[in-house]
Order: C-alpha cells, then structure tokens, then sequence
C-alpha cells in the first residue's frame, strides 16, 4: 500500500454509519506534525499521509472497569460490554516500548500473513483492533512500457474504491505509547495514541496497479474485529485471512495527488485517456497510449 487514502466523511457521517457509542474526536490529542494539520483533523481529507491524525473507530472499556491509569489502560472484559468510539489518532503505528516517536513513520503498515509474528504488531492484533474509515485509498502504477524524462518507469496514481459505493473499513490495529518526559498522567500530551493499516495481497485485477492493498472488512465483521474480547490468534487469523475479490473498482487521477499539500475533492477527479501514457487498464490488462 502506498500510504495515501481519502478520509472524505463528517464525524457526524462516521458516528452514524460505524453505530459510535462515544464521539471523542474532541478530546485534546497529542499531533506529533510541528506545523497545524490541513485540513484540520477530524474534517474531510482527500489526501490523508502518515503522521496526520486521522478518524479511527475502536471499542474500549469503560473508564470505571479500567486497570491502571491513562488512556492506554486495560482491562479483560466479556464481548458486547465495551464502548465504540470514534477518536483521532495518528497514523503510523507506535509501539508502547519504542524509545521515540518516529519509529511510526516505519509502521503505518503491517502484513496480514505475518502481523501475529512481528513483536511490533503482534500485541496489537490480538488485543487493540480498529476500523479506519475511508472512501477509497491512492495507488500509484509502474508502467511496464513508458519512461519519463528521468528515463525511469512512469508512476500514475490511481484511486481505488468499493464499487458499490459503499464506505471502506481498512482493518487496522492501535497503541498508545507514553513520553515518560511528560510526569502528569492525565496530561493529554504524555500520551500518543497512533494506528497502522492491515494490508493484504491486491485482488486479481487491482494487482495490476500494486501488489498490496489494505485490508478492507465487511459491515458484518466490524463487531468481531472490534470485540476486546476476541484474543484468540487463531480466530484473528482467521479474520486476517479475509479476502473477498470483486469489490473494489480502480481510474487513474491527477499526479497532483502526489503532493500532500494538494487536497479537496478534485483530487477524485478522473483523468481523461488522452492524458494516459503507458497505463495498464486494470480491468483489461490492456495498455493505453493517450494523445
């Protein structure tokens, strides 16, 4: 996956469609960005990168049930008793034993035929599972034929998306890491709580822009991926094998994806054939030449 997707929908779009119990997309967060994020977070963003803070679904245990203190306490609990809540958390997946923060930029994600073997992922997965709700993610091809003025193989992003038209939920994982520099518990900046993307190999077709492609779950599987209660690494690999080929539908868009200071819906914008130089249609395998 090449780290790019669209976060297109108003909270108040996400708390309907994800049924959220909690909106805490207003609560203070810790950005790890030294400039303020644009668009700001939790608004549509059509051109969503690592490091952002990004709209992210998850279930926890109420505050009371909770052992220890801070936002990265847990608790066992009984599937059905946890709070569904909609959060901002950064993008690039922190570990709550890395020494820094920037070890994220490494992480923002993590493969689903080894995520239950990598001391990185592995806690997360059977523990902190969440949904991160997009409208469709950028992929960028190599052309097999065409060169550009480097002499390198041309790169044309495409815009990937369920065809149905129907919100995408990337399965992900979640952590909270502790800046021990900070010595108040409660203080919303002793805390980063950072996310990754499951990925997965591409459906036939859509390999033909990438070989990778998150991990994208069906409305009756959010509940058990969810679910703190479900701890099981057999029964989260079962989930981690999902795949289900047909869904998604792909067009090639404006390089202009390609800077992340580039956003709004334009971004969706089909590009026209004649534009086209070297692109393999992902439905044909046929090439095509523009101009």
């Amino acid at each position: 996956m090449c780290g790019r997707y669209a976060a297109t929908a108003n909270p108040d779009d996400l708390i309907e469609e994800f049924e959220i119990d909690a909106d805490r997309t207003g609560d203070p967060s810790r950005s790890i960005l030294k400039s303020p994020q644009d668009p700001p977070p939790g608004t549509p963003d059509y051109n969503m990168a690592p490091t952002k803070q990004a709209p992210v679904v998850l279930t926890r245990v109420p505050k009371g049930a909770l052992r220890g203190s801070g936002p990265g306490a847990l608790a066992p609990q009984e599937p059905g008793v946890g709070v569904r809540q909609l959060r901002l958390l950064t993008w690039g997946l922190v570990p709550s034993w890395a020494k820094e923060t920037k070890v994220g930029l490494r992480m923002t994600d993590a493969r689903a035929e080894t995520v239950l073997d990598k001391a990185g992922f592995a806690k997360a997965a059977v523990a902190r599972r969440c949904l991160v709700p997009a409208a469709g993610w950028y992929e960028w091809q190599v052309s097999p034929v065409a060169t550009d003025s480097k002499g390198k193989p041309r790169k044309q992003p495409f815009f990937i998306h369920r065809e149905d038209g129907q919100p995408i939920a990337f399965a992900g994982l979640y952590e909270f890491w502790r800046d021990r520099t900070v010595v108040d518990n409660d203080d919303p900046q002793a805390w980063l709580a950072t996310f990754t993307i499951v990925t997965t190999a591409a459906d036939p077709g859509m390999d033909r822009i990438h070989d990778r492609q998150p991990l994208v779950l069906e409305r009756e599987d959010w509940s058990r991926w969810l679910d703190p209660g479900l701890t099981d690494p057999a029964e989260v690999g079962e989930m981690l094998a999902f795949a289900q080929p047909g869904r998604f539908a792909a067009y090639p868009i404006s390089p202009a994806v390609g800077a992340t200071r580039n956003n709004g819906p334009g971004l969706l914008e089909p590009l026209p054939a004649s534009e086209l130089v070297g692109v393999v249609d992902p439905e044909t395998g046929e090439v095509i030449n523009g101009g």
